[in-house]
């Protein structure tokens, strides 16, 4: 697992010229086949220098690698592109060690040092002056939660005398304990009532922020609680209803929030967040299917997402807007990319056969499990899923324009893009059921 350290590192060079820009992408690629190659185990495998992966972290590496690649793609010729490829190459190496490390302590300061990147990607490209705020929320909300994780671990490492997953236990039904080691994976990912700087976050962040932010970024949190509850298992027992609850009446709540939207990145990032609901519901279940399904709902909204984000920068380019009220009529206008829309908001609301729908059909069957009435607010979440998602549909596709010209026209580039984001969303069910 060091070499592909050491190969992100030897990408430096590469990346500090805009004309190296698709050998920059195509070295992406070659770590993704490389960790194609790799054989994954349910228990750590491949260990080298305290770096090792299992069967979630070889999974989510893939997917950074890829996603990666797609925003190298989404890279326009502009502005300082080679500042943006190094601040990727940089968000993938910490990515990297967060996602194969085996020691708590390696993970908790490669967590922070993402948002060194990500920080510098909103404030250096977004869009407007609300930028400056966007990129405060983040900060201020990833450091107040961050810094009592650092006195637990430092506490944990004076019982246990060690940071290593596979030997930090703890049994102890402090609900303050569980509450310092839950609230930042919550933040990340993002539970509703910490979800705030998110949709600022996605608005004002360039496309390639976007659909790094949503495709990876988010899945930090996930798999930070899939390590921590296999380690501390009593007190996710003892208190996991209370994020169970949270997280299924906020689901429900943001998906009203996504039909009163008029910005249509706004929409999608707060669709991220209902999804995010049924990841953790998934997990706190503490079933087998439960972490199946969730695990697979993060790497099919890891695409599907992305995808999403990149397909609204595409009207963003052509109108100039992100609104609703002006992007209408897009399947007039743009008629080449309405099928685009129509799959990935069927996607998006878990239509088979995409990876979504085994997914949600796992969770619902761990959340009856862990609570017999969870179908009721199950149902209702899925149901405000698919309206928002007809809404994004209909609302962009119908209706009249406001101009009289026509951009029908979509290079061969951005379909390229969006069909690569298509393809794991049709085979990754097949393959990662094999291996689970």
């Amino acid at each position: 697992m060091m070499g592909l350290v050491f190969f992100l590192l030897m990408m430096i060079p590469v990346s500090l010229f805009y004309k190296f820009r698709f050998i920059n992408q195509f070295m992406y690629l070659i770590l993704y086949i490389f960790m194609m190659l790799i054989n994954s185990d349910t228990f750590f495998s491949n260990i080298s220098y305290s770096l090792g992966i299992d069967v979630y972290s070889y999974w989510l590496i893939i997917m950074s690698f890829l996603i990666s690649s797609y925003m190298v793609i989404s890279m326009l010729k502009g502005y300082s592109v080679s500042i943006l490829l190094n601040i990727n190459l940089f968000l993938n190496l910490f990515l990297v060690i967060i996602f194969s490390t085996l020691s708590f302590m390696y993970m908790y300061i490669s967590f922070e040092f993402v948002l060194v990147p990500l920080v510098v990607l909103i404030l250096g490209w977004g869009y407007q002056p609300e930028r400056l705020m966007a990129g405060l929320y983040l900060f201020l909300y990833t450091l107040f939660v961050s810094l009592p994780l650092l006195g637990l671990l430092l506490y944990l490492y004076m019982l246990d005398g060690t940071m290593f997953f596979d030997m930090m236990k703890y049994n102890s039904y402090l609900f303050f304990i569980h509450f310092i080691l839950m609230i930042v994976f919550m933040v990340k990912l993002p539970m509703f009532m910490v979800h705030f700087w998110l949709p600022k976050a996605h608005v004002q962040a360039p496309v390639s922020g976007s659909m790094i932010l949503a495709g990876v970024m988010l899945k930090i949190g996930g798999y930070g609680l899939i390590r921590s509850m296999f380690m501390y298992e009593s007190m996710y027992i003892s208190y996991s209803y209370i994020w169970y609850s949270l997280s299924m009446i906020g689901a429900m709540m943001i998906g009203l929030v996504c039909l009163i939207q008029g910005d249509v990145k706004m929409m999608i990032a707060y669709s991220s967040i209902s999804h995010m609901g049924m990841v953790i519901m998934g997990i706190l279940t503490m079933s087998i299917w439960g972490l199946m399904g969730s695990f697979l709902l993060m790497v099919g909204h890891g695409f599907c997402s992305s995808g999403m984000f990149y397909l609204a920068n595409l009207l963003y380019i052509r109108s100039g807007s992100r609104s609703f009220f002006i992007n209408k009529g897009m399947i007039n206008f743009m008629p080449s990319c309405s099928m685009m829309w129509f799959i990935y908001c069927a996607f998006n609301m878990s239509c088979p056969p995409s990876i979504n729908f085994f997914s949600e059909f796992m969770i619902l069957s761990s959340m009856m499990y862990f609570w017999e009435f969870s179908l009721v607010f199950f149902i209702g979440i899925s149901f405000f899923c698919a309206c928002f998602s007809y809404y994004l549909f209909s609302f962009s596709q119908h209706g009249l324009y406001h101009n009289l010209y026509s951009f029908s026209n979509i290079n061969m580039m951005e379909f390229l893009c969006l069909f690569m984001h298509l393809i794991p969303l049709f085979f990754c069910p097949l393959i990662i059921m094999c291996i689970f």
